[in-house]
């Protein structure tokens, strides 16, 4: 796992995946900055950042894990980074929340 450095502009919104249930063709801006308000999704608040949402269009009805901490090394998919800098276990993470 690569290690993420975050500038200065950059906040952690939440310290756990988001399970959403996504539907087969819809278009979702998931939160880069960890600014949002609207977490995993974007807000709008990365103005004047140099962050950018990232585009996710979901190519079938389920339920994804978005990364809540804007930690991730597999954007904009959880990938258990939020354990290591708030502790816990991913399971412990992921079986609380779905």
């Amino acid at each position: 796992m690569s290690e993420q450095k975050l500038d200065s502009t950059a906040s952690v919104s939440n310290d756990r995946p988001v399970a959403v249930q996504v539907e087969k063709g819809k278009t979702y801006f998931w939160c880069s900055c960890g600014k949002t308000q609207s977490v995993p999704f974007c807000d709008g608040s990365h103005q004047g950042t140099r962050y950018q949402p990232l585009k996710y269009t979901a190519t079938e009805d389920k339920t994804e894990h978005f990364c809540g901490c804007s930690g991730t090394g597999n954007k904009p998919f959880c990938d258990g980074t939020h354990q290591f800098k708030f502790g816990g276990g991913r399971d412990e993470y992921y079986s609380r929340y779905d």
